[in-house]
């Protein structure tokens, strides 16, 4: 942390609007480089995961296990955030986009970065040691794709495609968690999950068309152009809303479950009528309030749908 000024005779406090602000606090400005608040992507689908499948098992909710879940979902996401923050951080500096971010302008080092993921990694590894066997063992496995996404814009024109596989981890690791053995039924959710934010990291992407182009980093826009790409998430977004369909039937579902259905289906609708291939102004809206909307609404409806088959609190 600096000072606001340097102390010293005869300097005056500064003052009005050429006063820099102060800086934050470590903690805090590693939470902001990671952007913890993103959970809110991942986490309600481990949540209908691991609830769902705990209606399965018994119809009664094991709040330490869903303790023990949101504690192995969020270390993980701050993992991956930091290390895809570090590998990326030469690439940010020469983005104007991504010019400002922590580990670009010295507001966190690279050391506090790193000591913040292993933290994190720690409370993830921790968090499955205490769930059981299996989801130990899986963990590392879960680790790898966090690991190879910031690398693969490297490489292949699909990195989307790598992070999409990584999401797809955080509904099966929380049916694991619940039953300790494998679940189909929570394989399409995964995918589902998957699709739908390689789909949406497709949009984004579409922002830096031309730093990449620039400076060679590859992604889907990059190489096909934005128009493609806003194709591409409309198809993986129609598959999402498919996916989930079968998880629906696979597990069950009833009325409300159904009902969130056709909110997600709505919002995906206007997700893709806000963001146009030559006016990308609404980009963050619909980046990150329409999917962060979907993964909520969505948790809102399967929980009481459970609520109402007889899942006890």
């Amino acid at each position: 942390m600096s000072e606001a000024r340097s102390a010293g005779e005869g300097v005056r406090p500064v003052s009005g609007p050429a006063a820099a602000p102060p800086r934050p606090g470590r903690t805090k400005a590693f939470l902001r480089l990671v952007m913890i608040e993103h959970s809110v992507f991942a986490l309600p689908f481990a949540y209908i995961a691991a609830l769902t499948a705990m209606y399965q098992v018994d119809e009664n909710i094991h709040w330490v296990t869903l303790l023990l879940v949101t504690l192995a979902m969020v270390g993980l996401r701050t993992f991956a955030m930091a290390a895809n923050r570090i590998i990326d951080r030469e690439i940010d500096a020469r983005n104007p986009r991504t010019a400002s971010r922590e580990l670009v302008t010295g507001v966190v080092s690279v050391r506090s970065a790193w000591t913040g993921a292993l933290v994190a990694l720690v409370v993830f590894l921790g968090a499955a040691a205490l769930l059981n066997p299996l989801c130990l063992v899986l963990a590392p496995i879960a680790v790898v794709p966090m690991v190879v996404y910031p690398y693969g814009k490297r490489f292949t024109d699909f990195p989307h495609a790598i992070l999409g596989l990584a999401q797809a981890m955080g509904p099966i690791g929380a049916w694991i968690a619940v039953t300790g053995s494998w679940s189909w039924d929570a394989v399409i959710l995964g995918l589902a999950v998957g699709i739908w934010i390689g789909g949406f990291d497709l949009i984004f992407a579409c922002q830096d068309v031309r730093a990449d182009r620039a400076h060679g980093v590859r992604s889907f826009p990059a190489r096909f152009g934005i128009p493609a790409a806003l194709w591409g998430a409309r198809v993986c977004h129609v598959v999402t809303t498919g996916m989930l369909v079968w998880f629906g039937v696979a597990t069950g579902a009833e009325l409300l479950y159904w009902a969130g259905m056709v909110i997600v289906a709505v919002a995906f609708v206007y997700e893709h009528r806000v963001v146009r291939p030559h006016d990308l102004s609404r980009l963050n809206r619909a980046f990150f309030s329409v999917n962060g909307f979907i993964g909520i609404a969505l948790f809102a409806c399967a929980l009481l749908d459970l609520l109402v088959r007889g899942l006890t609190p």
